[in-house]
């Protein structure tokens, strides 16, 4: 038997701001909103969905779980980390060092997430 993920939940402070911040990110939509919660999904699959929670207080130290994006349809890391930027991002140091290949960045309730080098396309044709 296995699972399969289905939802990534997200507490904040402000549900809308990090819906708006999110689905301008990944291209999705809010799917559904119910007793406060936002969630958000890719209108072209089921899985997986953004849960957006309301509640959460202000955030310290860092994440124990984070998202990985890959620049996809054409686009470079570099491209995606400024759009992200100019989307409300800001960089974040979570002790990466300069040596490493992804970058860090946080959204704008500083929960962190990390472009990698490899686009989407290069990570599928390594399989």
């Amino acid at each position: 038997m296995s699972v399969r993920l289905c939802n990534v939940v997200i507490n904040a402070r402000d549900t809308r701001v990090l819906a708006d911040f999110w689905c301008a990110a990944l291209g999705w939509s809010v799917v559904d909103e119910e007793d406060g919660v936002l969630s958000l999904a890719d209108p072209e699959q089921t899985w997986p969905v953004l849960d957006l929670v309301p509640g959460a207080g202000e955030k310290t130290g860092h994440n124990r779980v984070h998202l990985d994006l890959r620049a996809d349809g054409g686009s470079t890391q570099s491209a995606e980390v400024e759009r992200l930027l100019a989307l409300g991002a800001r960089r974040a140091d979570v002790g990466q060092g300069d040596d490493v290949s992804w970058v860090v960045l946080a959204d704008p309730e500083g929960n962190e997430f990390c472009v990698l080098s490899r686009t989407a396309d290069e990570a599928a044709a390594d399989g």
